[in-house]
This record gives structure tokens, C-alpha cells and sequence, in this order.
């Protein structure tokens, strides 16, 4: 069934009200962001450092001084709960007594040699026996490791194309800004600059469309299928049952690459969906949290891969093939992650942040039900999401359709002026190990009040 439009039982007067109503609020009590966004506008467009950054709700962005765990606090002095957490960034808690610790250590002793250290083999370990990939290398960004993959696959493949789902998202790479117009491919709205038009490099299918993803795989063109196992940046996608048993076939059967980027789905537990639903990747990426906010992610290769890759690049070629970076599996990075993987993001912490997550699922349900709003939650591991639509969607397009851009708008800043941070472009909330129960109530609450004053 297809997800129903996102303005049902909303009234757009009532809702234009309580918007102006919310930003008369954030203004008052927030003059001190007020001032530092008139100075930034002097130097940065927008007056922010990234221009994303616009889109946080109210007429500035809020201003932060420091961050800990769960929680941080503006320069006006106003205490936060982080629901947000970076988007995945800090999902370990903002700056673990672990990481500092081991930050502090290394900044001390040197943060880039190109050369490596004694975390790298305990870094790659760890993440070889979360994934059960047992090969691994490492870059600054999700968005580099998946450069990078896409390059090795097309090189060991011969072919040209890659394939990824209608309304996914797997950072900066121009090879998946790419949707679906009547069947065609064409750039995704937004799509700034594009170097070439994306039919020439990419497929695209419907996520759970599995006809037409062995339609698309048949072409023979498909170096390597790259896909989030749940899809997360349109809101929460689930697979079907049965879904990855045959893209894992169908991708054996016509030689493409299948490609996890987990740096959402990490989520699901210590080793992502790819072990919590016993999936078989070739390849696995994950970026974000590993670091605990410093920047770092890896991609992991099955052996045979890697093998195959080590044998077909020449040594004196290896540091021009577009693989890489000066500052890629740099001293500072591989102490955070080490010191991430191994004493924060344990696998008892996974299980409480499980736990709370659902308990913010089951308050949100709660409330959906009281005011019968028809909106539904899902969840994935220690992330929760609530969407505009009476039943969860079946691909990117029914999530698409049933966003509502003004209604995130004013939810988010409803949020925010009840000391609460959700993530942007979403209506998601992230458990983090420093999150507490009286967190999630306080989310509850507030969204109780929220929906109570929309549906009533």
C-alpha cells in the first residue's frame, strides 16, 4: 500500500499559527545565537560554516558551547537533550572519556606521519570481527570510502555502472545523485553541478523492486550494487522478507560487487544490519561514529577481493589511482577509533541504547495513538523515526511523497524550544550510551504537546 500523503489531518492555518508561534519563542530566548549569526553572515554565506546548515529550523541556527554525552548547551545557556548526535557523528555520546582520553594521548605524540600506528591492527581487528569482513582500510569520510569502493569495483569488474535505489543517499558521491522520472534516470532535484548526466554511470531501481533489479543487473553494465540494508536518509525503508537472500544471489549470478553502506545502519547493533540479519557483503562501509566525532570511516573486503584487488594494482601505481588521501588512516583518526570501537561502542552499550530506543518508539506510539495522528514510527536498533503516513513505506518514492517539508519544519522547532534536538531533514531521534530514560520522556512529552496541539 502506498504511503498516504503527509498534509492529512493537519489544518496548514493552524499549522502556519503554532509555527509563528514557535519562532516568536526560539527568538526571545536565543539572542546571543542571534548575535553570532549577524557576525558570521559577514564572512560565511548564510552565516554558516556548511551551507546544509540553513536548513535547521528557526531563522538562525543555535549556537553551540559545549557538548557532553547526550546533552549540550547553547551560548544563550540553554540545555539541551541531543537526539541528533552529529546525524550518527556523535552516536557515541558527545566527546567519550575514552576517546578524549586517547585523542589527548596521540595529539600529544604526533596527529599525521603517513605512516602507520599501533591502533591500526587493533582498529582494523575490531571492525573485522563486527563485520566478518577481514579486510580493511580506512579514509576520512563515508563518502571517500564509497569513492574509493565504486573505483575498485569498476576496476576489477571491467564494467562501467554502478546501481543504487531510488531516493538513497551514501554522502558526496556523484554517482548516486540520481533518481527515477517515468522509468528514466535523471538527476535528483538539487542536484548541484553534476559532471556528467547520471544515466551514464548509474542504474537505479526501487528499493524491494526485485524484478527490476534483476532487470537492471542483466544489462551486464553493473560493476557494483551500493545500497544502506535499510534505507535511512529518506526516512526508514525496511527490506522485505527476503529481500537481501536475493540481491545476494542476484548479485552472485551477474557478477556486480554488493556493496553495504552501513554508516546509518551501524545502528542496528555493534556490527551493523550486516550481522544483526546475517548478511554477506562483499563490501561494507561505515563512517560517522566510529571516530566518536573525529573524522574517520573504512571500508571492509571480503578476502577474495581484497586479493584480487592487491593483484591487479602495481605498486608504482598505487598512491595516483584515485584511492586515498594524504591525511586518510592518519595518527589522530585511528587512536579515536580504536578507542571507540573497543570501550564505548561495546556491545553491552548497543544493548541499553536498543532498549531506550524502543522505549522512545513506544512513546511515540503512545501518542500517535492517543491523538490519532496518522503518522507512524519505525525503528531500527538505537535509531527511531516518526514519518507522515498511516503505513510505513516499501521504497524511497512512497517515503518521498509523504514528507512534508513545512510540518518537519515546525516540529523540529516545537523540539528545540523544549530543549530538544532531533536530527535535520528527518524526525529521527539516536540513542547514544550516555542517553538516559528521563531523556526519551522528555521527548515524550513534548511530543505529546506537539501532536496534542496539531490533531486537536
Amino acid at each position: 500500500m502506498s504511503a498516504e500523503p503527509a498534509t492529512i489531518g493537519v489544518d496548514r492555518a493552524r499549522l502556519a499559527e503554532l509555527h509563528d508561534r514557535e519562532v516568536r519563542r526560539f527568538v526571545e530566548a536565543r539572542p546571543l545565537s542571534a548575535a553570532l549569526h549577524a557576525q558570521a553572515r559577514r564572512n560565511m554565506p548564510g552565516g554558516v560554516p556548511m551551507s546544509w546548515m540553513v536548513k535547521w529550523p528557526g531563522p538562525y541556527p543555535v549556537y553551540v558551547e559545549s557538548a557532553q554525552g547526550a546533552h549540550f548547551t547553547c551560548v544563550d545557556g540553554i540545555d539541551h537533550v541531543d537526539l541528533c548526535l552529529g546525524d550518527t557523528g556523535a552516536m557515541s555520546g558527545h566527546s567519550p572519556a575514552a576517546t578524549v582520553a586517547a585523542v589527548r594521548d596521540q595529539a600529544g605524540r604526533g596527529i599525521t606521519a603517513m605512516l602507520p600506528t599501533a591502533d591500526a591492527p587493533i582498529a582494523a581487528a575490531e571492525l573485522a570481527r563486527r563485520f566478518g569482513l577481514p579486510q580493511w582500510q580506512f579514509t576520512l569520510s563515508a563518502t571517500d570510502a564509497n569513492r574509493h569502493v565504486i573505483r575498485y569495483a569498476r576496476h576489477v569488474t571491467g564494467r562501467s555502472k554502478v546501481l543504487v535505489f531510488d531516493w538513497c543517499y551514501h554522502g558526496t558521491v556523484d554517482e548516486t545523485f540520481a533518481t527515477l522520472e517515468d522509468g528514466a534516470v535523471v538527476p535528483r532535484r538539487g542536484n548541484i553541478g553534476p559532471p556528467v548526466p547520471p544515466s551514464e554511470t548509474t542504474l537505479v531501481v526501487p528499493f524491494n523492486d526485485l524484478p527490476a533489479l534483476e532487470v537492471a543487473l542483466a544489462t551486464g553494465e553493473v560493476a557494483c550494487i551500493l545500497l544502506e540494508p535499510a534505507m535511512t536518509n529518506i526516512g526508514i525503508v525496511l527490506p522485505d522478507p527476503g529481500f537481501h537472500q536475493a540481491l545476494r544471489r542476484l548479485a552472485s549470478e551477474h557478477g556486480a560487487l554488493l556493496v553495504m553502506d552501513e554508516t546509518h545502519t551501524l545502528c542496528a547493533g555493534p556490527g551493523g544490519c550486516t550481522a544483526a540479519w546475517g548478511l554477506g557483503p562483499d563490501v561494507v562501509v561505515v563512517g560517522k561514529t566510529i571516530g566518536g566525532g573525529v573524522p574517520a570511516a573504512a571500508f571492509g573486503l571480503t578476502q577474495e577481493l581484497s586479493d584480487r584487488i592487491q593483484r591487479s594494482v602495481d605498486l608504482e601505481d598505487v598512491d595516483v589511482g584515485g584511492i586515498g588521501g594524504t591525511l586518510a588512516g592518519n595518527a589522530l583518526s585511528l587512536a579515536a577509533v580504536r578507542a571507540t570501537m573497543t570501550e564505548v561502542l561495546t556491545d553491552d552499550a548497543f544493548e541499553r541504547m536498543i532498549a531506550l530506543a524502543q522505549r522512545w518508539a513506544d512513546g511515540v506510539q503512545g501518542v500517535l495513538d492517543a491523538t490519532g495522528a496518522p503518522w507512524h514510527v519505525t525503528r531500527i536498533g538505537c535509531r527511531a523515526e516518526y514519518a507522515f503516513a498511516r503505513t510505513a513505506p516499501r521504497d524511497g518514492a512512497e517515503a518521498a511523497a509523504a514528507d512534508d517539508f513545512a510540518l518537519q519544519q515546525y516540529l523540529h522547532l516545537h523540539a528545540l524550544n523544549r530543549g530538544l534536538l532531533l536530527t535535520p531533514f528527518h524526525n529521527m531521534a539516536l540513542i547514544s550510551p550516555a542517553t538516559t530514560e528521563a531523556d526519551v520522556d522528555q521527548h515524550t512529552a513534548a511530543f505529546a504537546e506537539c501532536a496534542g496541539e496539531l490533531f486537536a
